[in-house]
C-alpha cells in the first residue's frame, strides 16, 4: 500500500510539471549562478552544470 501512495504522488507530481512546450515555459526558470565564495561539492556542481545547459539548450539562456 505505501508504495502505491508513492507512485501516486510521484506521478501527480511530474504531472503537474508537464508543460506545453511554450515560450513561458523558461519565463519561470533561470540560469543558477555561481560565486567564487560558493562551497560546491562535485555532486551540486554537476547538478548546477547540467541545470544550466538543459536552460541553454531549451531556453536559449
Amino acid at each position: 500500500m505505501r508504495w502505491t501512495a508513492t507512485w501516486i504522488a510521484l506521478a501527480i507530481l511530474l504531472a503537474s510539471c508537464a508543460g506545453t512546450g511554450g515560450a513561458n515555459d523558461c519565463a519561470t526558470w533561470r540560469p543558477i549562478l555561481v560565486h567564487d565564495a560558493d562551497a560546491l561539492t562535485p555532486e551540486t556542481a554537476r547538478a548546477i552544470l547540467a541545470h544550466n545547459r538543459t536552460g541553454r539548450r531549451l531556453c536559449g539562456w
